[in-house]
């Protein structure tokens, strides 16, 4: 009956496999990094210079030096069978890694087999590994490298190289080496520096040129990799742009943050090996380097489904909900599916940085830290006293995000149009061309209208001659957005601009003095709802 069991969630895993593949090479902008490795390692080959390369999506390569040395082989076949290949390995790389979890998840040989098929078929439904696939993304073999790595199950002789390859191709694994250090791991942190320092200096000799540019420059230009502040960049780094926080201020408090994240993810990793929890351990290191590297997108984003795996493999019930709840978030966006009934714009932004969020309590908790101290006091705690640790805390922290204002550099969604956009119909919708937009011709300080999309509303409209200044405001206490009044047509001014939620929103229009002549807040709530009909 189990190796039926077995069979079945195998062949479920094949299926999700195969169409999330099948999707993916359905999509114009498939594999869209891996076109960008695939491009780049091109134009060195062809003698051009590997970081001045930018693709047609105006993506550049952001790796350091040594990734050009371990990607080089991929031109010697043509882009769409490398594609096959990829999604392949991806796939390969999914069941490898639940494969290594599974040891952590039971200690029954018996059911290890089930737990891994489970495993691996949860990996494959996670948004990580499907953003992984669909960027054709190297980030799932550096998981599966460090998690090796981390877990010790190389071969003693080799045990470090592992995480300092991993690091020569992308830096984050580098909080590996503290990790061997804090268990120490003496001779495997030796071996994962000499590792790293060896690949650096191979890439050094055979590419001068790209390793210069990228260590001298590239690895401190940040705004290569993307906007930091979208909300794909669930990092500690990319919510605390997100909130707001001021440039002077960022620095100290991110790294003070990450100072305080990582020691204590290292120390309860210490302990987790100590107590013969390797996997644990790995895991939580991995979720470290999340949460203090400074971006972290979906595809980055694979350690902490790993690690609500493990909490929900756990005993206890907070363990056990506190895993499904990180599952959840890892699984689905919480910001664009539960929009429609956060009407608080704090709960809203506690949604969209559900994972940030939840990745920083899992290294600040420590694999059910908090859940042990609690045990100690209550060895044998009720059901019903379970839940209500866990219920309690939840809805404080929900209510606590209800009350609070949602700052204006919290909405990386906003976006203002300019006189270049007043041709695309899904921007100005309210009015289009002159004589439709003379109609608007009122004595209404400002006419608009709104449209509701998955994780946007839009607003568009016209302003009369009163109006000098229009100004939005993302919630109560936040600072104003300057809209843009654009002269399109003759006689009428229109304006349009984008916000992640109106629930909270305010539009106030101004005189040449600079006094508000109207604001509208209960009408931009009540046309949110219509156009959400």
């Amino acid at each position: 009956m189990r190796d039926r069991r077995v069979a079945l969630v195998w062949a479920a895993f094949v299926v999700v496999a195969l169409v999330s593949c099948v999707l993916v090479l359905r999509r114009e902008d498939r594999l869209s990094d891996l076109h960008i490795y695939y491009g780049a390692l091109s134009d060195l080959h062809a003698g051009k210079p590997l970081y001045g390369y930018v693709a047609e999506n105006g993506g550049p390569f952001t790796y350091p030096p040594f990734a050009a040395l371990v990607l080089g082989p991929i031109t010697v076949v043509g882009e769409g069978v490398l594609q096959g290949i990829w999604l392949v390995a991806t796939c390969a790389a999914v069941v490898a890694i639940a494969g290594a979890v599974g040891v952590s998840l039971t200690t029954r040989q018996s059911r290890r087999p089930l737990v891994v098929a489970v495993a691996a078929t949860v990996l494959m439904l996670s948004a990580p590994v499907q953003s992984n696939l669909r960027f054709g993304q190297v980030s799932i073999l550096i998981v599966l490298m460090a998690l090796l790595d981390g877990m010790g199950v190389v071969p003693p002789r080799l045990r470090g190289v592992l995480v300092g390859m991993a690091a020569a191709i992308k830096l984050t694994p580098l909080l590996f080496v503290v990790y061997f250090l804090a268990t120490g791991r003496y001779r495997d942190a030796a071996r994962a520096v000499a590792t790293f320092v060896a690949c650096a200096g191979l890439a050094a000799i055979v590419l001068p040129g790209e390793s210069w540019t990228y260590w001298t420059e590239a690895v401190r230009q940040t705004s290569r990799i993307g906007n930091l502040a979208s909300l794909g960049n669930q990092s500690l780094h990319g919510m605390l742009l997100r909130i707001g926080v001021d440039e002077a201020t960022l620095p100290p408090l991110w790294a003070g943050l990450v100072a305080l994240i990582c020691a204590a993810a290292l120390l309860r990793a210490r302990q987790l090996a100590l107590e013969g929890r390797p996997g644990h351990a790995a895991v939580l290191v991995g979720c470290a380097t999340v949460a203090a590297s400074p971006v972290s997108w979906t595809h980055h984003q694979v350690w902490p489904v790993l690690a609500a795996m493990l909490l929900v493999g756990a005993s206890g019930v907070t363990q056990r909900a506190a895993g499904a709840a990180l599952l959840a978030t890892m699984v689905v966006s919480l910001g664009a599916v539960l929009s429609p009934v956060s009407m608080r714009p704090g709960v809203q932004f506690l949604f969209e940085n559900a994972r940030a969020v939840g990745v920083c309590l899992l290294c600040l908790a420590g694999f059910g830290g908090v859940a042990v101290a609690a045990a100690r006091t209550s060895r044998r705690p009720s059901r019903g006293r379970g839940w209500l640790r866990v219920g309690v805390p939840a809805t404080v922290a929900v209510a606590f995000f209800a009350v609070q204002p949602l700052p204006a550099g919290a909405d990386p969604t906003f976006k203002a149009y300019v006189l270049d956009d007043v041709a695309n119909p899904r921007y100005f919708f309210v009015c289009r061309g002159p004589v439709e937009c003379a109609a608007y011709g009122t004595d209404a300080p400002v006419t608009f209208g709104t449209r509701a999309e998955k994780t946007k509303v839009r607003v568009n409209g016209v302003v009369s001659p009163q109006v000098t200044r229009l100004e939005y405001y993302s919630a109560p206490g936040g600072a104003p957005r300057a809209i843009p009044l654009l002269d399109a047509y003759p006689g009428t001014r229109t304006f349009s601009f984008r916000s992640a939620n109106m629930a909270q929103g305010r539009l106030v229009a101004y005189a040449s003095d600079g006094q508000p002549i109207a604001s509208y807040d209960d009408e931009l709530a009540a046309a949110l709802r219509t156009a959400t009909r």
